[in-house]
């Protein structure tokens, strides 16, 4: 199914949408082959450890991220990037509150139906 977002998303106005956990995001674009999302992350937002068959690529607007990829741990803040190969486990735990664009390649097509991703929480 041909499918695809408006040309342009304006955020000013557009409510975000909650996924809990002190998580919410806005869906900024998408065909079939790409999307992007901001995310917004509370100090102490938890991304829990999963995978998915997409690549992602994501840029941290601003805050400070610790990430996890493969085993692998990294601090990531405002300006810097992360790329995320296509069924490795990852997760992260927001430092200080911030946001994320992730992009993902194929489209999330679990984003567009409304169903909320069950890897967000808090940390305790």
């Amino acid at each position: 199914m041909e499918r695809n977002s408006e040309k342009y998303i304006l955020t000013e106005g557009m409510n975000w949408e909650d996924l809990g956990g002190g998580v919410s995001r806005k869906i900024l674009g998408y065909d079939n082959q790409i999307m992007m999302v901001l995310v917004k992350f509370e100090k102490g937002a938890l991304g829990t450890p999963h995978s998915h068959f997409h690549t992602q690529a994501t840029y941290c607007v601003s805050g400070k991220f610790q990430f996890e990829i493969d085993g692998v741990k990294q601090i990531v803040s405002g300006r810097d990037g992360v790329y995320i190969e296509p069924n490795l486990l990852h997760s992260a735990v927001c430092l200080e509150a911030g946001m994320l664009i992730d992009t993902f390649s194929p489209v999330r097509e679990d984003f567009l139906t409304g169903k909320k991703p069950s890897y967000f929480g808090n940390q305790d």
